[in-house]
């Protein structure tokens, strides 16, 4: 039998054989580098050098295929989130215009601030990035010069990111996404 409960904060808490959770089987969640992943077990592990009495989440992430992450459902809370619902997805869409560009200063710090913002795994962080670096390329061309292969990485991670948990959300293909964005912000 599996139960929840509502927190304050609007997240649920799972009961499942007299153990609570965070996230439940079959639930999305974005993780880390991963990107989305669907939780496709919760249990422990029997691999040698493993804590036997430890539980790990089993996440299939949905755009690396053939690939399976574990990890422990003891971990900071930091490490994973679920991914935005179609609301949550669609207000971020329309705050796009207003979300302030990355402030960098000097051109050696530009990994360090991407990083950091990839760090939080916030898709409001990854537009910044986004936004961020199409400038900087847009004004690098206009002057003659090449985009930076620290832009480059980073502006692909980031859209990687954005368009494959907000593809899920709007239950899309990530292909569309850009495309619907555009459409939805120029629409105002």
């Amino acid at each position: 039998m599996v139960s929840f409960m509502i927190m304050s904060n609007g997240s649920f808490l799972f009961w499942q054989k007299g153990r609570l959770f965070v996230f439940s089987i079959g639930e999305y969640v974005v993780c880390g580098n991963k990107g989305v992943c669907e939780v496709q077990n919760i249990t422990r592990l029997d691999i040698s050098g493993v804590d036997k009495t430890r539980e790990y989440y089993i996440l299939k992430p949905l755009y690396l295929s053939g690939s399976t992450v574990y990890v422990p459902v003891d971990s900071p809370k930091e490490s994973m989130r679920k991914v935005l619902n179609r609301e949550e997805a669609e207000k971020l869409i329309q705050t796009i215009p207003g979300l302030p560009l990355i402030d960098i200063t000097n051109e050696k710090l530009s990994e360090q601030a991407y990083r950091e913002c990839m760090r939080t795994n916030k898709c409001e962080e990854w537009v910044r990035i986004i936004k961020t670096i199409y400038l900087r390329k847009q004004k690098r061309i206009q002057a003659g010069r090449k985009v930076t292969a620290v832009d480059a990485k980073y502006y692909h991670l980031a859209e990687e990111s954005l368009y494959g948990e907000l593809a899920v959300s709007l239950e899309m293909s990530r292909e569309a996404v850009e495309a619907y964005i555009t459409e939805e912000i120029d629409g105002k």
